[in-house]
């Protein structure tokens, strides 16, 4: 029987030679004295430096791609061979805390994922990247109906089987964790947020400024699959009250146009793939 208190590190890494052994030595002192069994996964992710060696080296257990495959098909290997029931993830850029992983671990008592959310005293987040991660944050709040301190965190902890279960949509590249985000609060299971800060990165980041517009579609489209009225009905509603509207006007200077007509009908229409996707949504959910 797997013990209880029981965690699976995953580390995603590409070309991260300059940080994964740092990154390996704090999550070891982090876990070494927080009463967990713990096991490291480095998943190398086509890296072409010595990433996979130095991971090695330091006794961490290694998945080589081969190929870059992407952020997030390297933390679905990881989490694929994980043995233990929960599984932690962090980066290997040396940006968030591992020593926060404990704090994290305490509160999966009462929780199906624990997220470190970067509202710490000390975060380190270019300047450039807060008004569109603030954006997609309350877009995402909007959508959810849930504030969500951090959408895309990339350290937290979560059961093994939330990540099978979610596994068909989730992506293969940096919106793993905002696309698991969204299906975990989508679908009503218990999350928690945890303060951390956030370090300036080791080497360049992988995440560019047009990925924003990505991400805004992503949240869209992952709660249309889960939650489809959130997006649909306000959208039915403005178009039936516009058609209305136009009816008032043509009513009151007697005439008659085919407009508000057609209006309405869109506004129905919308109304009723409103009530189908949200049938289909919880057919879904009651299979899993």
């Amino acid at each position: 029987m797997l013990p209880e208190r029981a965690v699976t590190v995953v580390i995603p890494a590409y070309n991260e030679e300059g940080g994964i052994a740092a990154g390996l030595h704090a999550v070891e002192h982090a876990l070494k004295s927080s009463g967990w069994k713990y096991e490291i996964i480095v998943v190398d992710d086509g890296s072409t430096d010595a990433t996979a060696e130095l991971a090695s080296g330091h006794g961490a257990e290694v998945i080589r791609l081969g190929a870059n495959r992407g952020y997030g098909a390297a933390l679905k290997a990881g989490i694929a061979r994980a043995k233990f029931h929960w599984v932690a993830i962090i980066d290997a850029d040396g940006t968030y805390p591992a020593a926060a992983l404990p704090e994290l671990l305490e509160q999966t008592q009462s929780k199906d994922m624990v997220v470190g959310a970067r509202i710490g005293n000390q975060v380190q987040d270019p300047l450039a990247r807060r008004p569109a991660k603030w954006l997609l944050r309350k877009f995402a709040g909007f959508l959810t109906g849930e504030a969500i301190p951090d959408l895309n965190s990339g350290l937290r902890v979560i059961r093994k089987s939330r990540v099978e279960q979610f596994a068909g949509i989730l992506p293969s590249g940096f919106s793993f964790t905002t696309t698991i985000t969204l299906a975990m609060i989508c679908c009503g299971y218990p999350v928690a947020y945890v303060p951390i800060d956030y370090s300036k990165r080791i080497g360049r980041s992988k995440i560019k400024p047009f990925h924003a517009v990505s991400f805004a579609f992503l949240i869209l489209r992952t709660v249309m699959l889960f939650r489809p009225m959130r997006v649909l009905a306000p959208i039915a509603t403005f178009v039936i009250l516009a058609g209305l509207g136009i009816l008032a006007v043509d009513l009151r200077a007697a005439r008659v146009s085919l407009s508000a007509g057609i209006i309405l009908l869109e506004g129905i229409l919308i109304w009723c793939i409103a009530l189908v996707s949200w049938r289909n949504a919880r057919l879904r959910q009651s299979k899993r």
